[in-house]
């Protein structure tokens, strides 16, 4: 029973998010926990509740929004691919957005991810991903300068680094990848257009090729109602 106030305000929030055509702001904050009786903190608690399906979108200093239903991109884990080859095989456009690509030295986390010396010399590519024009994913690749120089890359390139890394000499051949749910840092919200702590699904990966030298550091944020991953395990015989 203690539960019910707060599943009473997120179908009250449920119905008017409804109601409200995609692209129109909410109400803001202050107006709509008057409006609906509870104190900002309980508001956006519930709130995260309807960010984490894509069905709003709060916009540092402009408000929130009403999304409305998007295409989810569905893919199991087994198998490491693009975001561009996942769209392409569910027939989704994905767009590329916010590309810098830039030369920087390796600090602590970066030389211990890929076993490289501190100060070493990267290459870094950041972007996000969008579709319907909305941003959906936020990339970082991190590359030791051996692997990939920044002036290498082919004006072709469409920010896909997985895919421009299987297509030359020596391509990786497996991955590694840590993944949780965390709260937004201030850069990567305001690059996906979110607020600050939002909750978004984060990858952070290693590449490897056939002789086991790590080639790619990467950091993926992904804004979880428009993802859906999961994987297919076998049941174990207690041997």
């Amino acid at each position: 029973m203690a539960n019910f106030p707060f599943q009473r305000l997120t179908a009250e929030l449920s119905n008017l998010i409804s109601r409200v055509p995609a692209g129109q702001q909410l109400p803001s904050e202050p107006e709509l926990a008057k409006q609906l009786g509870v104190s900002r903190a309980t508001l956006r608690e519930a709130m995260r509740t309807f960010e984490t399906q894509g069905l709003i979108r709060r916009r540092q200093g402009a408000g929130t929004f009403v999304v409305g239903k998007v295409p989810v991109m569905d893919s199991g884990l087994e198998v490491l691919e693009s975001l561009e080859t996942m769209a392409n095989r569910m027939n989704l456009s994905v767009t590329v957005s916010d590309l810098h690509v830039e030369k920087i030295f390796a600090n602590q986390e970066i030389a211990r991810a890929l076993d490289v010396q501190p100060a070493a010399r990267m290459t870094r590519i950041r972007r996000v991903m969008q579709t319907n024009g909305r941003p959906a994913a936020y990339l970082v690749d991190t590359l030791p300068e051996s692997i990939l120089r920044a002036e290498d890359l082919p004006d072709s390139f469409s920010g896909s680094v997985l895919d421009y890394l299987l297509s030359r000499s020596n391509p990786p051949t497996g991955s590694r990848a840590a993944i949780s749910a965390i709260g937004a840092s201030a850069d990567v919200a305001k690059a996906l257009e979110i607020q600050r702590g939002d909750v978004l699904l984060h990858f952070s990966s290693q590449l490897f090729n056939a002789s086991g030298t790590i080639v790619d550091y990467s950091k993926t944020y992904f804004i979880p109602g428009y993802f859906n991953f999961h994987i297919v395990r076998r049941v174990g015989n207690g041997g």
